[in-house]
């Protein structure tokens, strides 16, 4: 889907690689613009009265979400927790290489213990269902809400 204003950037990272499987193309979307509400995967843009602070990866609904690198689970998140959103309301804490961070609209396969670099770790969750049209994407949050994107 093109957005206006939002270049993609299509990279692996060092930290954060095999997060989506090897069949879906892993984009993130980035914007020079720091105030709009145009379009998903914005760092720190604003939306109505609320700042974006993540980095979204565009990922089809139903792929599978692997490791990042070696980490730790530390529980799963409820993003919403709203009735109407229930399809996507799920995510998980994940600690490694000095990092803490969630990761939002993804179904955990386990939520606690171990888990080394590309192994799965849940499948993205059906975002169209409650956000027809959208770019699907899983959101990816820093504890602090630090910026992620040196990370990718």
């Amino acid at each position: 889907m093109f957005i206006p204003g939002v270049r993609d950037i299509v990279h692996e990272s060092q930290q954060f690689c095999c997060i989506l499987s090897s069949a879906t193309s892993s984009r993130v979307k980035l914007t020079s613009s720091s105030r709009s509400e145009e379009a998903v995967g914005r760092l720190l843009c604003f939306r109505g009265d609320r700042t974006h602070q993540g980095l979204d990866i565009v990922c089809r609904d139903g792929s599978a979400v692997y490791a990042p690198f070696d980490v730790t689970l530390h529980g799963k998140v409820t993003v919403y927790n709203r009735p109407e959103k229930a399809a996507i309301d799920s995510g998980i804490n994940l600690h490694g290489q000095g990092l803490r961070f969630k990761l939002f609209y993804v179904q955990p396969d386990k939520t606690s213990g171990s888990v080394r670099k590309g192994q799965r770790i849940g499948t993205m969750l059906p975002m169209q269902s409650v956000y027809p049209g959208i770019t699907s994407h899983i959101h990816v949050q820093m504890y602090d809400r630090s910026d992620p994107t040196p990370y990718f």
